[in-house]
């Protein structure tokens, strides 16, 4: 009987694995394309409509003032009504408002359109996390979080490739970042409708896996749980009091305050370092995410096969960090540079879904919820805090030099917070110690 559970559990994970990860990986290269096009937009945005270095800055921060008011509320919405209706919702506002971005002439559009993006992608990212922790045990989480953040660095490769074609056009009149905007805005409304009837919110509604298969993983996710209440029951005011829990959102923000500035700077980074012309500049935004995709999925996979989180999450930030810190002494060689800043992306790709996977090993149920959006949307408060200080730095000094010793000192702050934190899972193995009782309780 022991042996067939595991066939059931071979085929419950597998099935699992293969009608969802798809879709949410879809979802989330959708979601980082339309994050991060505005960096792209930028290489002739700025020019056309006379905006300097701090209403670009202060433009992209605006995005995440709206974000963090939002997020806490948006993952209690998943975690208590529905994922499936929340995540759609999410995805077709935001993409009608995408749109709305190739219309803007004015900075105080550009900050009221980046506001309201902000605003309706709100608890998008934690929300998927939650969504997956009702469907995969924590012994797979590393892989499945690994997969679903895919889509961060496959959109900074695709969204490179895509920008490098439109930025040369002009058709009807229109600009060609402004076609960036508005035809990235469509994807995200075809996709909202298709997870609409596409995802299922629980196991127990899944008419798509077989009764056993249901049965094995509604089982096995209630032990875990289970596991979790006898270590502590945490009330979502808890949650928020837990040192582990204030380490890990302070790591977060500090992680974020490093790579957003990165990210939404990268390409006028390449421009200014290389003078290269902006098609080929928008091309070579696409190597740092073909690295990235490599190096996440190997790291949550080799997470999850050692049981070991913290390490394999500080590590690689302190990589990234030294990678920008080197950028300062490759003496005008932009191909090192590029390559160093590339190699600095994919670090923190490969730090990201290990991170993600520690909340849970805390919490269960709306306490963690809860805490992975105060985690997040605590978090993007770097997103308002380090375009904003690369703007200003740039301004300051006439040069990008400074905003990469900024970028490489935050990286390394946060790995030396995340050192700090220590979790050790109340349920490592608990599918191991149900295998026996589900086979005696079949028999």
């Amino acid at each position: 009987m022991a042996i067939d559970t595991l066939e059931v559990a071979s085929r419950a994970r597998r099935r699992i694995a293969f009608r969802l990860l798809p879709l949410v990986v879809l979802m989330y290269l959708v979601c980082q394309i339309d994050r991060v096009n505005v960096a792209f937009a930028n290489l002739r945005m700025s020019a056309d409509l006379g905006f300097g270095d701090r209403v670009y800055g202060l433009g992209v921060a605006m995005f995440f003032v709206g974000y963090v008011l939002f997020e806490v509320p948006g993952t209690l919405v998943v975690e208590r009504w529905s994922a499936r209706k929340w995540l759609a919702r999410i995805l077709i506002t935001w993409g009608l408002i995408t749109i709305l971005n190739g219309f803007i002439h004015t900075p105080r559009q550009f900050y009221f359109v980046r506001l309201l993006v902000g605003i309706s992608e709100a608890s998008f990212a934690p929300g998927i996390i939650v969504y997956l922790t009702h469907w995969f045990r924590e012994s797979d989480r590393g892989k499945a979080i690994g997969c679903f953040y895919i889509g961060v660095p496959a959109a900074s490769s695709l969204g490179a490739i895509i920008a490098g074609w439109l930025l040369g056009v002009h058709w009807v009149g229109i600009a060609g970042w402004r076609w960036l905007f508005i035809l990235e805005g469509i994807p995200p409304i075809v996709l909202g409708a298709v997870a609409l009837f596409y995802l299922t919110d629980w196991p127990r509604d899944a008419c798509w896996l077989r009764e056993d298969e249901r049965d094995w993983i509604t089982r096995e996710l209630a032990a875990e749980m289970a596991a979790k209440k006898k270590v502590r029951n945490y009330s979502i005011g808890e949650a928020f009091r837990d040192w582990r829990i204030s380490l890990l959102t302070l790591a977060w923000m500090l992680s974020l305050t490093a790579q957003l500035s990165s990210t939404y700077w990268l390409p006028t980074f390449m421009k200014r370092l290389s003078h290269l012309p902006d098609a080929r500049v928008a091309l070579l935004g696409a190597l740092p995410g073909l690295l990235g995709i490599a190096g996440l999925v190997v790291n949550g996979w080799h997470s999850d096969k050692t049981g070991e989180r913290r390490w394999h999450a500080v590590l690689p930030l302190i990589a990234a960090g030294t990678f920008f810190l080197l950028v300062l002494r490759t003496g005008g060689y932009y191909t090192i540079a590029v390559a160093l800043i590339s190699l600095a992306y994919a670090m923190f790709q490969c730090y990201q879904p290990v991170l993600w996977t520690m909340p849970t090993m805390i919490l269960c149920e709306s306490a963690a919820a809860a805490s992975f959006g105060l985690i997040n949307s605590v978090g993007q408060l770097g997103g308002f805090v380090g375009p904003y200080a690369v703007s200003y730095l740039n301004e300051k000094t006439g040069g990008v030099q400074a905003a990469f010793v900024f970028i490489g000192v935050t990286f390394f702050l946060s790995a030396l917070v995340l050192s700090f934190v220590k979790i050790h899972s109340p349920v490592r193995g608990a599918s191991v110690r149900m295998l026996p009782e589900l086979a005696a309780e079949e028999v």
